[in-house]
């Protein structure tokens, strides 16, 4: 059977996600135990990026295995309605094309756009999950605003409000003046900044005294209640209880004394502003100062800023600064650089802002979730995100969970304009539940996105009704995600699956890191770096784009992604696919027949027990979610050990007729049925289309749903794996020899083997194999090494040699080994004199030291190789 010559990932592509989903494949079928599992929602405000494609891989490895394992497996997908990210991408929208904003709207109107716009992105993220050969069971997709989920989302609120767990009051909250809304501690992102520090003089009431106090912000200055200092300050001792005068206001502040005071900043003394930082909020409440707020939603301004109320805060500050200079209040000013914390959506500045919030008291949801951590019942790969969990819970603060957005879950609270009832209800309200009233009005705020994220895992399986799948199905078994949402997802779906569910939702979390380029930068639109998975899918193909990301997914690290790693594995692709179209070319006379093990050859228990050991090891791998090291010794055992070892060496049985042929061929068979199964999770497309082509009796009518190969200890021959080892050895040593040399690697030589001491005889009992995996005339015994020789081999019982006077110019071969020793020498001593600098070892990439370390070993590897072998000549 002729399969092709080329390898067109494209067709095999289309035509097996169709077949796969037309058998119902992805869908969950009875099986020994289950394996279920949730895709993290991807926002659909775009087209996903590398890292969601990494992420959807490694879970798509994870299931694949667990289906042909037999488990009943399930996973499945959805979408995330990414509330703010979201509104801010329609209005963006409506304003480039309608010339509108969203007030220009009702909120039934700007709500029913957003749906339409949802629609069509929720079906361009299918697409692309698909184009990933995602095997998800689409029969069971969800939303995070589906009505399914709506229901969830208002039993909680509901659930956690009667239990006190959920309260409204003023907070200091991170406010967004550009998105209109609230963002949560874990949405504001820091960044260093190079700024001001202003050195302010507050006159002492009563006194020609003044005290200075050093400050980033002189604008908040105009909601000052207080000024603090540290109790343990010996400079301000005499100061507390005393009465500072605010510039410019005139307000009267007293001097207090607090230990969150860090002497070390500015002079000592701080400014107390408890309406506009969220440490100065906490000082308020412990000394009950007086609040005023005087910066407003819009980053303006308010009316309690006097003089100032209606400039933008910037403009503000600039203007402040100038009347404390005309006044003689500005004592200095200074370079300055803090950390200013952005909003994660669209990077302006936030604005700490004291506003009536929805939050959820956390400690007590905190405590079951530390402690199923802390036991090991929830495990992380890699573990030390453990304990970066672990710290932050153990110094959880409340979650402010109402936004001010249209685009959401509508926090279900009606207040009654009668009686100003306020009614909690999983129902909408008609009538109010103390006065009886219909004149209702719902909350305008919706749900922070993070709360419905929170309910994924039990609320797709169908909670809160008790559905067949949420009794078969939770808890789940693994989730895969980003690091960077730990704190934002993993943390809180832990802390509503033990409230909600009473046990946790997932046994095991597996964090992977981000994906950077070759470089280790992050990937974005500015630096031009980015890498469209789609795009790269296209020029490569599917089953490449997977099998690199499989392999650069090591725990723990960083990916730094070089494009010409897709190239590597399209060749691996290639290799796959010619691999067994050779096979199949081999194999018109095949029958079945038992081997046994008298009939097998050395090579033929070599690779037997070679297959049964990597499927022992890559099992082990994927249980432990290693991927990158079950695919790089997959990659390894087929290409380097079946391709270029085993196949080699049974070209010639292959040629020839009979039980010996018929002997290779089953063989062959049995391996590329078990190395298609172990490639199947890696790269389902190609594994499925050249599986469909063995004649070989099948367990399944698809690739997709086969058993796992098994381990056979049956198969596993120590002594075959020492001697053809050694083989292997001998053939490279003299392809080696052959290379440095520049003998063409077909041209056929004479090598002599001498007997060191009579223990080994592998020599005698694999001339054929050794003659022509390494194109030799003969090998015949020697007493003594010959001259002009080359060593290619050496062991305690025998020492391989390879006379090469007949097949080169020994003089001229010495001058040429000369010449490529001195180049050595300067590599070395360049390696050297960069490894020997302080500067570089401790400043330099730490890849690009590791790489120069490598680069050193080697280069005096092949030094001492090249110096011995010029000794032999002479």
């Amino acid at each position: 059977m002729d399969i092709g010559k080329r390898y067109m990932p494209h067709e095999l592509e289309n035509k097996w996600y169709k077949l796969w989903e037309e058998n119902h494949s992805f869908e969950p079928k009875p099986g020994n135990g289950k394996f279920s599992i949730v895709i993290p929602p991807p926002n659909i405000t775009g087209r996903i990026h590398i890292g969601h494609a990494l992420n959807i891989v490694l879970q798509d490895i994870s299931v694949r295995y667990n289906r042909m394992k037999g488990k009943e497996t399930v996973w499945i997908p959805g979408e995330d309605h990414a509330g703010i990210a979201t509104q801010h991408v329609v209005e963006k929208y409506l304003l480039k094309e309608e010339g509108k904003r969203r007030e220009d709207y009702t909120r039934e109107e700007f709500l029913k756009i957003t749906w339409d716009w949802a629609n069509k992105y929720r079906n361009h993220i299918r697409e692309q999950i698909k184009a990933l050969a995602a095997s998800v069971d689409w029969s069971r997709e969800r939303f995070t605003l589906d009505e399914g989920l709506n229901q969830a989302v208002r039993k909680v609120f509901v659930s956690l409000y009667n239990d006190g767990l959920i309260y409204k009051g003023k907070y200091i909250v991170n406010w967004c003046p550009s998105c209109g809304t609230v963002l949560a501690d874990d949405e504001v992102e820091h960044s260093e900044e190079k700024g001001k520090l202003w050195y302010i003089k507050y006159p002492l009431e009563n006194t020609q005294n003044y005290v200075t106090v050093a400050t980033t912000r002189p604008e908040t200055m105009l909601g000052d209640t207080a000024l603090a200092v540290n109790p343990s300050d010996e400079r301000y001792k005499n100061l507390i209880g005393e009465t500072a005068i605010l510039p410019i206001v005139g307000r009267k502040l007293k001097i207090i004394a607090d230990p969150y005071v860090d002497t070390n900043f500015g002079t000592g003394v701080v400014k107390v502003t408890p309406a506009h930082d969220p440490n100065d909020y906490q000082i308020g409440l412990r000394h009950d100062l007086e609040r005023i707020q005087i910066i407003d939603e819009n980053a303006k301004i308010s009316e309690n800023g006097g003089k100032y109320a209606g400039l933008d805060r910037y403009i503000a500050r600039e203007r402040i600064v100038e009347d404390l200079k005309k006044e003689g209040l500005l004592e200095k000013e200074e370079d300055y650089t803090h950390s200013v914390g952005h909003c994660y959506r669209c990077d302006t500045v936030i604005e700490p802002l004291l506003l009536d919030q929805w939050f959820v008291k956390m400690k007590p949801l905190a405590e079951k979730a530390i402690q199923v951590v802390e036991n090991d019942e929830i495990k992380f790969y890699p573990e030390r995100w453990k304990k970066v969990y672990l710290n932050w819970m153990y110094e959880i603060r409340d979650w402010c969970i109402s936004r001010q957005l249209w685009w959401g879950h509508r926090i279900p609270v009606w207040y009654c304009q009668n009686c100003g009832h306020v009614n909690v209800s999983v129902e909408d309200v008609k009538k109010c539940e103390k006065c009886g009233s219909t004149d209702l009005k719902q909350d305008e705020d919706v749900l922070d996105t993070w709360f419905s994220s929170a309910l994924w895992p039990f609320s797709t399986l169908g909670w809160p009704e008790e559905t067949e799948d949420l009794k078969r199905f939770y808890p789940t078994d693994l989730l895969v995600t980003g690091f960077d949402i730990i704190f934002f997802w993993v943390a809180r779906m832990i802390m509503m699956g033990e409230k909600f569910m009473g046990e946790k939702p997932f046994h095991d979390v597996y964090l992977h890191q981000l994906v950077r380029d070759k470089y280790g930068r992050k990937m974005s639109k500015s630096l031009g770096n980015g890498v469209d998975p789609l795009e790269i899918i296209n020029e490569y193909g599917t089953d490449p784009v997977r099998f690199t990301l499989a392999v650069l997914a090591a725990q723990g690290r960083d990916i730094k992604l070089d494009v010409g790693s897709f190239d590597a594995y399209r060749k691996f692709a290639n290799k796959i696919w010619n691999a067994t179209r050779f096979v199949l070319l081999n194999m018109e006379d095949h029958e079945k027949i038992e081997l046994k093990e008298e009939y097998l050859k050395i090579e033929d228990k070599w690779i037997l027990s070679r297959l049964n050991s990597t499927i022992l090891e890559i099992s082990k791998d994927l249980e432990g979610y290693n991927y990158d090291q079950a695919a790089r010794k997959l990659y390894d055992f087929f290409w380097n050990e079946l391709c270029d070892w085993y196949i080699e060496a049974s070209k010639n049985r292959l040629n020839s007729s009979g039980n010996d042929k018929l002997i290779v061929q089953n063989v062959i068979l049995q391996v590329f049925d078990s190395s298609l199964r172990l490639l199947h999770p890696f790269m389902p497309y190609i594994s499925e289309e050249l599986w469909q082509k063995l004649p070989i009796e099948k367990d399944s009518e698809l690739l997709i749903s086969a058993k796992w190969p098994e381990y056979n200890e049956n198969n596993i021959y120590p002594e075959a794996e020492k001697v053809f080892s050694k083989v292997m050895e001998l053939v490279s040593g003299i392809r080696n020899v052959k290379a440095e040399m520049e003998i063409p690697q077909t041209q056929e030589v004479e090598v002599k083997y001498k007997i060191v001491a009579k223990n080994d005889d592998f020599i005698e009992e694999n001339i054929k194999l050794i003659e022509h995996l390494a194109f030799l005339k003969g090998i015949t015994q020697t007493e003594v090494k010959p001259a002009k020789s080359a060593t290619a081999y050496v062991d305690e019982s025998v020492e391989v040699y390879i006379p090469l006077g007949e097949y080169i110019d020994v003089d001229t071969e010495k001058q040429r080994l000369t010449k490529k020793l001195e180049k050595l020498s300067k590599d070395i001593e360049l390696y050297n004199k960069k490894l020997s600098n302080k500067n570089f070892v401790e400043k330099a990439d730490p890849d690009v030291v590791e790489k120069t370390k490598e680069d050193l070993k080697e280069s005096e590897k092949k030094y001492q190789k090249l110096q011995a072998l010029l000794k032999e000549l002479s």
